[in-house]
């Protein structure tokens, strides 16, 4: 009996080591090969050009008062009541992750799932905004994931349609909030979109007066090629307002080649290369452009590894650096969950790691800017 265990012990060991070892040689092959959709593009249909009135449009805003996740607060953080306010819209990461024949290269708006999970994005990361103002939060016809791993058309195409659907939440995001400060924020395809924004709808108009600060999280941004034609400059310290903050997050040994290949492969928004131009990181800790800030002054981790439970605020866990690569470095891997990409890649958490220093840090540039 126990040599027959051995047996199957070290079959599993060799098939996990074959696995492993199919997976570095073809691994990106049979991840496209299992999340790129393999139907053919079709153009959505616009929205009606009032969707966005409709508040089953919104996951969040401030007339949402049952259901809201963006007002969630982790145990023993209040929400000041009488503190100036912003309105803060923010794109949602990408929450439409299917395989095989389930994939279509746009979510529903009817995908029950895609939108439980954009419920939860919202919920851990535009939570940290709510001491600065009201969160706006659009549901929109996001890509599927498998649009950024294809060089198809399609993946291009599904993310421009996504992106239609922002540009018209923005619209109406801005025409219920005519006067006042404007935080605008996302995270990774959010993130993509919000720069796109930027530079179609806010560089050069009016209301970029009113953009008291930007957090383009979980997406690369070129300090050369992309922020000039943005209209704002790189966050420089943490008093700055009317700046760009972006960050990706990777524990150490960090491999974010695949990151950085993609990011010096594409053109800036400026029409220039990005291949040898920096990459913008801010350090989520201290507000400042690169540096490094040890763990003791990380005001606040989200810990959700408790399973049925909301997630409690942990503070001087993680450390946070700049690295010569563009990349945040986040010390040695610390255990946030079950999500964590090759690599060391801690994209998802970029926000969860760093909660309470966002808040804060939104706090401040707000009030920099109602003091400029």
């Amino acid at each position: 009996m126990a040599r027959k265990f051995l047996y199957v012990i070290a079959t599993l060991v060799v098939l996990v080591i074959a696995a492993l070892l199919v997976y570095r040689v073809w691994g990106m092959q049979l991840i496209r090969m299992v999340m790129v959709p393999r139907e053919s593009f079709s153009q959505l249909q616009p929205l009606p050009a009032d969707a966005y009135v409709d508040a089953t449009m919104w996951i969040a805003r401030p007339d949402i008062e049952k259901d809201n996740p963006a007002l969630w607060t982790p145990a023993g953080v209040t929400t000041p009541k009488t503190a100036p306010k912003a309105a803060i819209f923010f794109i949602h990461p990408t929450s439409y992750i299917t395989t095989f024949g389930d994939s279509h290269w746009n979510a529903r708006l009817d995908d029950k799932d895609a939108d439980a999970t954009a419920r939860r994005f919202v919920m851990s990361q535009a939570s940290a905004f709510n001491a600065a103002g009201t969160v706006w939060a659009p549901r929109y016809r996001q890509a599927n994931y498998g649009a950024f791993l294809t060089d198809k058309p399609a993946g291009d195409q599904a993310l421009a349609a996504a992106y239609h659907d922002v540009a018209q939440a923005f619209a109406a995001f801005v025409k219920a909030n005519p006067t006042g400060p404007l935080i605008l924020a996302g995270h990774s395809q959010g993130s993509r979109h919000l720069l796109q924004l930027l530079r179609e709808q806010v560089a050069g108009k009016p209301v970029a007066d009113r953009i008291a600060a930007v957090y383009a999280v979980g997406w690369p941004v070129s300090v050369e090629a992309d922020l000039p034609a943005l209209g704002l400059p790189a966050c420089a310290r943490q008093d700055q307002a009317h700046c760009i903050v972006s960050w990706q997050s990777y524990a150490e040994p960090a491999d974010p080649s695949a990151v950085v290949e993609s990011f010096e492969r594409k053109t800036g928004y400026t029409g220039k290369p990005r291949k040898g131009t920096h990459m913008l990181c801010t350090n989520p800790i201290t507000g400042a452009f690169n540096g490094k800030a040890p763990a003791s002054a990380n005001k606040g981790t989200l810990d959700a590894r408790e399973e049925g439970k909301p997630p409690k605020l942990v503070t001087g866990v993680v450390p946070a650096r700049c690295d010569t690569s563009g990349v945040l470095m986040i010390g040695e891997p610390v255990d946030m969950g079950p999500f964590t990409l090759p690599g060391n890649n801690y994209h998802v958490y970029d926000y969860s790691l760093f909660w309470g220093n966002v808040r804060e840090d939104a706090q401040k540039r707000l009030a920099a800017f109602l003091k400029k």
